[in-house]
């Protein structure tokens, strides 16, 4: 991405530089076909080497031969695979995910009713690792080899040492049996957001934090740094408008992937905390050797991280005003 003055604000000026975003939107979003695609065929060529009848699953266990054939000629299950497989993705096109084995209904369908509420326990989890993350990681940076700096770095190699899935097992035990403040499963109230969120943002608010002590201390180097400080200009103003407008490039590309990240890794705290999710869709399908639903949710999480990735480009643009597309 060539370097540039911001847009200017003539119309013309401003018509040209809204076509070169719309362009390199398009082109971004076209070399992510490929990459989706191979996903696809990689998963689907996967699951044809586990073992397991999905139609035997379907029809279930106690289920005649004859149904079972019945169920696996519906499911084209008894044509070759690579008829399978171009049938898939004809259907795909047309933005056909298929149809759940194991819940009986349109894969998108199934993941319809799951993906917001992955995306909002995510959007709560990365504000929070943001929002702790970058203060302390400024804070350290500022108070480097001193105490405070000592301290948040402890905080942050536990944070990125713990694993998540004891944490939300000690928050639950602690929150939940002992105290009886929170609950433990589902996402019925605002209260129901506090552990899985903490749980979820613990690694992202220490790499964060790590993340940003690097960036401002790189930042507060700079000759216009010290140049500001020379003038007479407040710390707070020196630290703020100048050290970390210009450390936020690296940072927001930490947010960004750590976003994409817990959209496709909450697995684990879905489960623990029954969060009714695409994690624990995944793995129910997994389980279940759903393979219409396991194409369908991988593919969407390869999706969302291409869509965040993107995301993350273009607010490059607003750090930093000599970045243009």
């Amino acid at each position: 991405m060539p370097g540039g003055a911001s847009p200017s604000r003539h119309p013309s000026g401003l018509t040209a530089w809204s076509k070169g975003l719309a362009s390199y939107i398009l082109r971004r979003l076209l070399i992510n076909i490929p990459i989706l695609f191979l996903v696809v065929t990689a998963v689907f060529f996967a699951f044809q080497l586990i073992p397991g009848d999905p139609a035997q699953m379907y029809a279930g266990e106690d289920a005649e031969p004859w149904e079972v054939e019945q169920i696996r000629r519906e499911l084209g299950l008894d044509r070759p695979v690579l008829v399978q497989y171009s049938t898939y993705l004809s259907r795909l096109v047309r933005g056909d995910l298929g149809k759940s084995i194991y819940f009986r209904e349109p894969v998108i369908e199934s993941i319809k009713r799951r993906y917001w509420n992955t995306v909002k326990l995510a959007l709560v989890s990365v504000s929070l690792a943001t929002l702790l993350g970058l203060p302390l990681g400024v804070l350290s940076a500022i108070h480097r080899a001193k105490a405070v700096d000592h301290l948040i770095s402890v905080v942050a190699l536990l944070g990125i040492s713990i694993p998540v899935f004891w944490l939300g097992l000690l928050l639950m035990y602690l929150f939940s049996v002992r105290l009886g403040l929170l609950p433990t499963a589902g996402m019925e109230t605002l209260r129901s957001y506090v552990m899985p969120s903490i749980s979820l943002s613990a690694f992202s608010m220490a790499f964060i934090t790590r993340m940003g002590r690097s960036s401002m201390l790189e930042t507060i180097q700079k000759e216009y740094v010290r140049t500001a400080r020379a003038k007479g200009l407040p710390e707070p103003r020196v630290v703020v408008g100048h050290a970390l407008r210009n450390a936020l490039l690296p940072i927001i590309t930490i947010v960004g992937l750590r976003f994409g990240y817990m959209l496709g890794g909450a697995v684990i705290i879905e489960s623990v905390f029954a969060w009714p999710g695409m994690g624990r869709l995944f793995i129910t399908a997994v389980r279940q050797r759903d393979i219409p639903l396991v194409q369908g949710v991988l593919l969407v999480f390869a999706a969302s991280f291409t869509l965040v990735n993107l995301a993350v480009d273009l607010s490059y643009a607003y750090a930093d005003p000599r970045i243009r597309y």
